[in-house]
C-alpha cells in the first residue's frame, strides 16, 4: 500500500501543475452552484489500478466531492465497466478530471501489461519483476501498478540492496584484483543482512561470482541455450534472474530455462495508458 500522505503529495503536485491559478474554463462557464455525477468507465479490457489516486484528485480539489470505488485495484475489467462514480460540485469535478484520469490510465496500463507477462509464464513458478526504469518521481506509483497486475517489485532504489553491473565489475577488477577477491573484500564491509546481486554477461563469470558467496546472479542478455547452461552451473547456489530484451514473445521460453526471476523494464517504460473516460451520468427527468 502507498501511504495516504504520499498519494496526497503526488496528486497535489499534479493538480498544481495542471491548474496553477485555477481552472479558467470552469470558473467562467460553469455555474458555481452546479452539481454533477460522473462515472469512470473503461473503454477497453484490462486490469484496473490507481483507485486511490483517482479519488484523491477530486477530494483534494474540493472536499465536497465524493468518490465511490466500484472495482478494486487488480481486478480485470471489460469494455464499458464502471470503475468509480464521482459526485460533487461541477467545477471541482471538471477541474480534477484530467489529473484523476492520468493517474488511473497510466497505472491501469502498467497493471494490464504486467498481467500479460504474468499470464505468459503461468505454471513455471517464475516471478515477473519490474526494474528502476520508471518515470522520475513516480516510481512508487508505477510499482504499485506492477503489483496490481500480479508482478513483483525489484529493489526500490540504489539504497535497498547491492547490485553490481558490468561497469561496477570493471572498476573492481581494473587494478588486477580477481573478481572473486574483489567481491569478497567489498562485501566484508556490508551488514550481514544486505542482499548482494551480481550481473554477468558471460558464462565464465558465473563460477568466480558464486565463489564470492553472492545471493543472486543476473544473467544479462543470455541466449536460451546459455540461460539453460547458466542455471545448470549455478545449481541452486544462488537465485537466478534473467534480464535484457525480454518481450511477451520471448518471456515464456526464458521462464522454461529454469530461471527464478525475470525482470522486465518494459512493464514501466513501455506500457501504454489504458483507455478510460469520465462520462457524465444521465440527468434525472
Amino acid at each position: 500500500m502507498i501511504p495516504a500522505r504520499h498519494v496526497s503529495r503526488l496528486v497535489q503536485s499534479a493538480l498544481d501543475e495542471d491548474a496553477p491559478w485555477g481552472d479558467l474554463t470552469s470558473a467562467v462557464f460553469v455555474p458555481a452552484d452546479a452539481e454533477l455525477t460522473a462515472h469512470l468507465v473503461s473503454r477497453t479490457a484490462g486490469v484496473f489500478s490507481g483507485a486511490a489516486f483517482f479519488a484523491a484528485a477530486f477530494t483534494i480539489t474540493d472536499p465536497d466531492c465524493a468518490v465511490e470505488q466500484r472495482v478494486p485495484d487488480g481486478a480485470g475489467i471489460a469494455p464499458g465497466a464502471v470503475l468509480a462514480t464521482v459526485t460533487g460540485p461541477a467545477r471541482a469535478v471538471l477541474t480534477a478530471e484530467r489529473v484523476g484520469l492520468n493517474f488511473a490510465q497510466r497505472m491501469s496500463g502498467i497493471a494490464t501489461l504486467t498481467r500479460r507477462y504474468v499470464d505468459a509464464v503461468a505454471g513455471t513458478g517464475v516471478r515477473i519483476t519490474d526494474t528502476r526504469k520508471t518515470t522520475p518521481g513516480l516510481r512508487a506509483v508505477e510499482r504499485a501498478a506492477v503489483r496490481d497486475g500480479g508482478g513483483a517489485n525489484h529493489r526500490f532504489s540504489l539504497s535497498d540492496a547491492v547490485m553490481l553491473k558490468d561497469n561496477h565489475l570493471g572498476v573492481i577488477t581494473a587494478g588486477g584484483v580477481s573478481l572473486t577477491d574483489g567481491l569478497r573484500r567489498a562485501a566484508a564491509a556490508l551488514p550481514h543482512t544486505t542482499h548482494i546481486e551480481v550481473e554477468v554477461d558471460r558464462l565464465d563469470q558465473i563460477e568466480p561470482v558464486l565463489a564470492a558467496g553472492v545471493d543472486t546472479i543476473m544473467l544479462d542478455n543470455f541466449s536460451l541455450p546459455d540461460l539453460r547452461r547458466g542455471v545448470e552451473l549455478i545449481a541452486g547456489r544462488a537465485t537466478v534472474e534473467a534480464s535484457g530484451g525480454v518481450t511477451l514473445d520471448t518471456v515464456r521460453a526464458i521462464a522454461e530455462t529454469g530461471v527464478d526471476v525475470i525482470s522486465v523494464g518494459a512493464l514501466t517504460h513501455s506500457a501504454a495508458a489504458l483507455d478510460l473516460g469520465l462520462d457524465l451520468a444521465p440527468s434525472p427527468r
